[in-house]
């Protein structure tokens, strides 16, 4: 992987009035930031769960490192979209959560490594991303209640608009 490929994965900053250990409590709670419908335990290294939505997007994801206040790691072992042709473009890459202390605070730096703005996915993944941690995760740790994807049938996120527009290329889908 070249150095500019390596400057391109997607990440995204949120800075929230909580301390680091309650960030870091949120984020391995995938269940009240990302789906309901989460499969497998969450919180510990070498663990493995399976994510999916509906018909659009299932993955299994291993828990690669877990440091408590300060970082939590995945490695997605599996994926498909329903809406790319290269079903690969996540299988191997890794989802980072780095986190600070920050004027009383914590900083929370979400890294996709190996989403990036060459693959098919991209739009779609950064816009979903960005809902969930920018929106859900942030909200679970400020608030103590994100906005996950619903069990099954339960009613989408407001936060999946712009990922479902730019999935299906119009509103409304």
């Amino acid at each position: 992987m070249t150095q500019a490929t390596q400057q391109q994965h997607y990440t995204t900053t949120v800075v929230v009035d909580k301390t680091p250990q309650e960030a870091f409590e949120a984020v391995t709670n995938v269940r009240g930031w990302w789906s309901e419908d989460v499969k497998g335990v969450t919180d510990q290294v070498g663990a493995v769960f399976y994510h999916h939505y509906k018909d659009v997007h299932r993955a299994t994801i291993q828990i690669t490192e877990l440091v408590p206040g300060r970082k939590a790691a995945w490695r997605v072992l599996d994926n498909h979209f329903n809406f790319v042709t290269d079903q690969a473009e996540w299988i191997g890459t890794e989802v980072v959560f780095d986190i600070i202390e920050k004027d009383g605070g914590a900083e929370v730096r979400f890294t996709h490594k190996g989403l990036v703005p060459q693959y098919e996915c991209y739009d779609v993944c950064s816009n979903a991303w960005s809902g969930y941690i920018d929106g859900s995760l942030r909200n679970l740790i400020t608030t103590g209640k994100g906005q996950p994807n619903p069990k099954e049938d339960g009613d989408i996120p407001a936060h999946q608009d712009a990922a479902t527009v730019a999935r299906t290329g119009s509103a409304g889908a």
